[in-house]
């Protein structure tokens, strides 16, 4: 597990290459980790996930990447690109998304891993064939 520091660190990175380019799609935003209750409703969700990382969405239709903290002051909190909520999360979800979005709170760790993948600019191994398991 990344210590706050570290996470924050990451954070920091992000947000100049953010201010750097003028481009927000790598900022982090982040989300209750009720948002999933909705998909682990429906029989055909896919939810899969490490500890640090998970995926949820629809197969054959959508599937959004997400940063898992579960040591936060908020419980298990997930946390997505702006990007990604934009070009990945159909529209019709969106609603339900923003309805779960949590404010920034100080000294709110990030996932790690998911973190340095924004950082390796879309990194192959996450979005494309990272090995999940379910369950942790």
């Amino acid at each position: 597990m990344a210590t706050t520091s570290t996470a924050a660190s990451l954070q920091q990175t992000i947000l100049r290459r953010v201010l750097a380019s003028g481009d927000a799609r790598r900022l982090h935003v982040r989300f209750s980790a009720a948002v999933l209750d909705r998909y682990r409703a429906m029989p055909n969700a896919e939810l899969i996930r490490t500890r640090t990382v998970g995926r949820v969405g629809l197969p054959r239709q959508w599937s959004l990447d997400v940063g898992i903290v579960e040591d936060g002051p908020d419980g298990v909190v997930l946390h997505a690109t702006v990007e990604d909520l934009l070009t990945r999360l159909p529209e019709a979800e969106r609603d339900h998304w923003i309805a779960h979005l949590l404010g920034e709170a100080p000294n709110v760790s990030a996932s790690m891993n998911s973190l340095s993948a924004q950082l390796s600019l879309r990194s192959v191994f996450f979005l494309h064939g990272f090995p999940m398991r379910q369950g942790g």
